[in-house]
């Protein structure tokens, strides 16, 4: 338990804080975020992708009468779930109306109860976390269709040019595919930044909360992983890899570096779940920076450098995504509504030697799923092909990531 003066105290020393925090760079999802519905909006993300500068601009310019708190304030240590009640008072004295705006809730037990009362009485909620999975399945127990759900990303390729005052062209986007999109890295270029990022989610939010003893282990599996970016894996490989007696210790890590947006997983195309759960899956990173900074494999490998920058890109639109594998090869297929939408082939260079390699790929996938149209995606090539009335087109990467 926790002194109701001690709420009082850290709230409004952290709204003096916030007030005089920086804008900062103006994100693009601040107009897309919907606050005008009686859902609890929830924002999630890696940790340092800019959710609480998002949070200040939304306060900003869309929120009037906000009461915001970070529970990840080492004087609320002792908050409990009946704390919550001081909390709502010292929040009341703010007005009736006032706007609840809460970062990293989820670390106290219970929290879900006391949003489901508050959005009962007609509370307006923002919540922002860096883990995926608590947010959403402990309120999907308590809110189910009452909440809406958007994730933040480091920064993308536009709000890179623009942190930058960068032009569009070929060779911005090659120091973006290098950099990444953290904005504190951008700031200060340190890659001591990208390694404590990595060691507080290890230890912080994946660690200590799902208490793993074997930190190390841990470690290795990420980095193992992270290295192989882009590459097929199995559990059970990873499994005899590292010497563990279940695949299940392996599924279990995996999970909680996707819900810390370190990792993404994705299956392979099947019609079949069975299929997609068992065949091997293929693994990208959150960002290309920090996967440079913790692979040196990674980092000398501008082919999948590249493929793991335009996968992320492609997560930020779309959640069902999936690679084909047949008789040959397709990199990303899309998911919508019960159906393939796009095929996406990912290659940095065209040349007379890939060429066949890269459009038989294409031209299988498509054919599977009955697209008339796919995309290649190159660093800087155009380009166009027709076979059976399908159709590729051959596109820069700048120019299909602002389209």
């Amino acid at each position: 338990m926790i002194l109701k003066s001690v709420i009082e105290d850290v709230y409004l020393s952290q709204k003096e804080f916030f007030e005089k925090k920086e804008f900062g760079l103006e994100r693009e999802s601040l107009n897309e975020i919907r606050l005008d519905t009686d859902f609890v909006t929830i924002i999630t993300g890696i940790r340092r992708s800019g959710k609480s500068t998002l949070l200040k601009q939304l306060i900003k310019k869309r929120i009037n009468n906000a009461c915001f708190l970070n529970f990840e304030d080492p004087r609320l240590v002792s908050f409990e779930f009946n704390d919550f009640e001081k909390l709502h008072n010292v929040f009341m004295q703010e007005g009736e109306d006032s706007y609840y705006v809460f970062d990293e809730i989820q670390n106290i037990p219970g929290w879900e109860i006391f949003i489901r009362a508050q959005h009962d009485q007609g509370r307006k909620i923002l919540i922002s976390g860096s883990n995926a999975s608590l947010l959403s399945k402990e309120l999907g127990t308590r809110l189910t269709g009452r909440h809406l759900d958007y994730e933040l990303f480091p920064f993308s390729f536009n709000e890179y040019l623009r942190f930058f005052d960068l032009e569009e062209s070929g060779l911005s986007f090659e120091k973006y595919i290098n950099d990444g999109g953290f904005p504190e890295f951008l700031k200060y270029k340190d890659q001591e930044i990208l390694y404590r990022l990595c060691d507080d989610i290890l230890y912080r939010d994946i660690a200590v909360r799902h208490g793993i003893k074997h930190y190390k282990l841990l470690k290795q599996i990420l980095l193992y992983l992270i290295t192989n970016s882009g590459k097929l894996f199995s559990y059970n490989k990873l499994k005899k890899l590292f010497s563990l007696g279940s695949s299940n210790t392996i599924i279990d890590y995996i999970s909680f570096f996707e819900d810390s947006y370190l990792l993404f997983v994705i299956p392979k195309f099947s019609y079949s779940l069975k299929k997609q759960i068992y065949n091997p899956h293929k693994i990208y990173t959150i960002d290309s920076g920090l996967a440079n900074a913790l692979s040196l494999s990674f980092s000398e490998d501008i082919g999948r450098k590249f493929e793991n920058l335009i996968f992320i890109h492609l997560r930020k639109k779309y959640k069902n995504i999936f690679y084909f594998s047949e008789r040959n090869e397709c990199d990303f297929l899309i998911y919508e509504k019960g159906k393939v939408t796009k095929a996406i082939q990912v290659c940095y260079k065209l040349t007379p030697d890939n060429i066949k390699r890269e459009l038989d790929g294409l031209w299988e996938a498509m054919k599977e799923t009955n697209l008339s149209e796919g995309i290649i995606v190159t660093f800087d090539q155009e380009d166009y092909f027709v076979k059976d009335k399908m159709h590729a087109i051959v596109v820069p990467a700048w120019k299909f990531i602002l389209e």
